[in-house]
Formats: C-alpha cells, sequence, structure tokens
C-alpha cells in the first residue's frame, strides 16, 4: 500500500515546520511509521533535521551565487529545478517506505500554490494517498477580513489541485480562549462572519460577503481544527481526519 503523502501548506509564518516537527513526534510516539520532506530550497532554520531536504539538491544561496538572482528569483528557480530533479528526489522518498510522508512546503506559498513544480509533486502520485494540511496563522485570522484572506488562499489552492484539504488553526497556544473561539465560530457559521464583516462596509467586506456565499454554495468551506505544536494539541484530530479521507477511518497497524 502507498505511504499517505501529507503536504503542510501555509503562508510565512504560520507555523507549518514546527506543525511537521511536532506531528512527527507525535507519530513517533504513536508507533507509526512517518518521515519528514523539507521541499523550502530557501529555508535557514528548521527546527528538525528532515529525513529528505530538497537543500541536498538545490538551495537558494547557491541558485543566487551561480545566477546571480535574489533571493527571489532564486527561490522560482529552484522550485523549477526541484521538479526536474523530481525523479530521482522521489527515489529516495520511496526509499525509506515509510507509512506517512510529512511534506513541510515552501515559506513562500505562492511557490506552491501557483508554481508548476508543486503540481509535478503532488500528481505523480495518487491522489487518493495525498492531503493538504491548511495551517491558518493565528494573528492574521484574528481579524474577520484576515480570516477571510486567508480562506480565500486555502480555496484557491484547493480548487487548483482538486486534492482534500483540512484547515487547521495553527499556533492556539498564541490565542485567548474567547480569540480561538471566534475564529471557530465564524468559519462555522457564515452568518457570524458576515456580520463581523458589516460593521464597516466597504468594496473589501462585499467582496468578502459574494466569496463567503459562493464558499457556502460549493460547500467547500471548513471549520480548522485547533492546534498547538508547543501544546502538542490537535495532532490526533489531524491524524483521524487524514485517516478519514484516505483510509475511509481504518487505522494503520504501528508495528
Amino acid at each position: 500500500m502507498d505511504p499517505i503523502r501529507i503536504y503542510i501548506v501555509g503562508t510565512a509564518g504560520s507555523g507549518k515546520s514546527t506543525l511537521t516537527q511536532a506531528f512527527k513526534l507525535w507519530m513517533d510516539q504513536q508507533g507509526y511509521n512517518a518521515i519528514t520532506v523539507n521541499l523550502d530550497p530557501g529555508v535557514e532554520e528548521l527546527g528538525y533535521t528532515p529525513d529528505v531536504d530538497i537543500r541536498d539538491w538545490v538551495s537558494v544561496p547557491q541558485v543566487m551565487a551561480e545566477k546571480g538572482l535574489g533571493p527571489n528569483g532564486a527561490q522560482i528557480a529552484c522550485a523549477d529545478m526541484a521538479a526536474l530533479r523530481f525523479p530521482e528526489i522521489s527515489n529516495v522518498i520511496e526509499g525509506f517506505r515509510s507509512d506517512y510522508v510529512l511534506i513541510d512546503t515552501p515559506g513562500q506559498i505562492e511557490l506552491f500554490a501557483f508554481r508548476e513544480a508543486s503540481a509535478v509533486f503532488l500528481n505523480a502520485f495518487s491522489s487518493d494517498d495525498n492531503v493538504i494540511v491548511f495551517v491558518l496563522d493565528p494573528t492574521v485570522a484574528k481579524t474577520p477580513a484576515g480570516l477571510v484572506s486567508l480562506l480565500m488562499l486555502s480555496s484557491s489552492i484547493q480548487f487548483r489541485f482538486d486534492t482534500p484539504m483540512e484547515l487547521v488553526l495553527g499556533k492556539c497556544d498564541l490565542l485567548e480562549p474567547e480569540e480561538a473561539e471566534r475564529i471557530l465560530e465564524h468559519c462555522g457559521n457564515t452568518d457570524s462572519l458576515l456580520f463581523a464583516l458589516g460593521d464597516n462596509m466597504n468594496m473589501r467586506s462585499v467582496a468578502a460577503i459574494e466569496f463567503l456565499r459562493a464558499m457556502d454554495s460549493l460547500g467547500v468551506r471548513m471549520v480548522p481544527k485547533p492546534v498547538s505544536s508547543l501544546e502538542m494539541t490537535g495532532l490526533e484530530e489531524i491524524y483521524r481526519s487524514v485517516q478519514l479521507i484516505t483510509r475511509g477511518g481504518d487505522d494503520l497497524s504501528s508495528d
């Protein structure tokens, strides 16, 4: 049986790498066979040692030096170069024969959301075994407009890849309980979020309202799962959702 591949996606600073690290630790504690993969060629410090690291093939500093590019141009070049090296990278990943592959995506979310390289990494595998975990940045999600912008971004990724997606509210330890409850209420209750947006109506609010109505009619909006990598909470809920999506809820043997 193919491994389950979990792509951890989110804006810069949302806590993708810390979630990858915490989820791997949690899986190790449960006895599950999981590996981590870093797909960010420009990251300087991850906080953990990935089992497979894209920087072993391409890195932003190296490309900057060799091609005379700035950081942004080098990120784009590295993403395209990584896609060309995909067969080799894939063979290394498959060589671990793990049950779960936790994939830490680039901090610049546009590299995953809109570059063709990410489609190469996603579409090469069975879609039945892929899940995207989109991490909402709590500092952005605290405002109604910020929350809507994150929901828009997550929806655009879901539409582009047609891959099952789970939303998580990252770094919940940074939020007051009432702040977290309000974000969850806004995600689960369109009227609540519409009311919050309507306090100061402008063109941005009107666009957000139309978006929320469209998402409701399409049935693609979801309530995020609150997670704290620091406190190791919410990880089991992510695992259960992934199992439900990929295996119909069946658990894997932990031997």
